[in-house]
């Protein structure tokens, strides 16, 4: 939040930085199925100006940061149980819309 803040309010680059003007943040979910529903992983990606520095694998089970500030969001994020609860149960989320999106992507036959 500090980031985008001094971004917003125009902050100076850091000693030798240049400020392109550009800055780009995308938080990425994905889905991963292995034999339909069998096994389904969730992973959620944090990235600021195409580099990750925080991702959650429901796999590994918890935020993991790549740089200081996802180190700092992760260790935020993993101590907080409702943000917890919700990527936990994500996986579970996947497996919903796998099945109400299957019938149209998956097991759709005929001519084009």
């Amino acid at each position: 939040a500090l980031l985008v803040a001094l971004v917003v309010l125009g902050a100076p680059p850091a000693a030798g930085a240049e400020l392109s003007g550009v800055f780009q943040y995308l938080a990425k979910g994905e889905c991963s199925f292995i034999n339909g529903t069998e096994k389904v992983r969730f992973v959620e990606r944090h990235i600021y100006n195409r580099d990750q520095y925080l991702m959650f694998d429901s796999d590994v089970g918890h935020f993991v940061g790549f740089t200081t500030l996802g180190e700092r969001n992760a260790k935020r994020w993993n101590s907080d149980p409702a943000i917890m609860e919700d990527r936990r149960t994500a996986v579970d989320r996947c497996r919903h819309n796998y099945e109400v999106i299957c019938p149209f992507i998956v097991e759709r036959r005929g001519e084009r």
